[in-house]
């Protein structure tokens, strides 16, 4: 059984930075793809960035470009979230995601392994 396991939330100010990490056990971490999620309260759930299982391929969000950067260690079994240039409305709560496909995928439904999520908040 695969379980995720975010950490790196927080409080910070807008302009500033955060990384989130995620770390998956259970299953071969080689075999998933990954991703982040977000949701902010009232609103549905965001697609913010994936990578491939061979970190060939990244995709990001229209929204995180050029301000988020996703990247995946093997040796450590973890995927994380550079955010830089925060803005208020970045404030969510963020959800790893794994899926056993290949390439990358912004779609939420492809994904059938969650983590619990971690809260950013971006103060003004």
């Amino acid at each position: 059984q695969v379980q995720l396991v975010e950490s790196g939330g927080g409080l910070v100010q807008a302009g500033g930075s955060l990384r989130l990490s995620c770390v998956l056990s259970g299953r071969t971490f080689t075999t998933f793809r990954m991703g982040w999620f977000r949701q902010a309260p009232g609103k549905e759930r965001e697609f913010v960035a994936a990578i491939s299982r061979s970190v060939a391929t990244t995709l990001y969000g229209d929204s995180v470009k050029g301000r988020f950067t996703i990247s995946r260690e093997y040796a450590k079994n973890t995927v994380s979230l550079q955010m830089t240039s925060l803005k208020v409305e970045d404030t969510a709560v963020y959800y790893c995601a794994a899926a056993e496909r290949m390439g990358v995928s912004g779609r939420a439904y492809e994904y059938s392994n969650w983590g619990q999520g971690t809260q950013v908040t971006v103060s003004s």
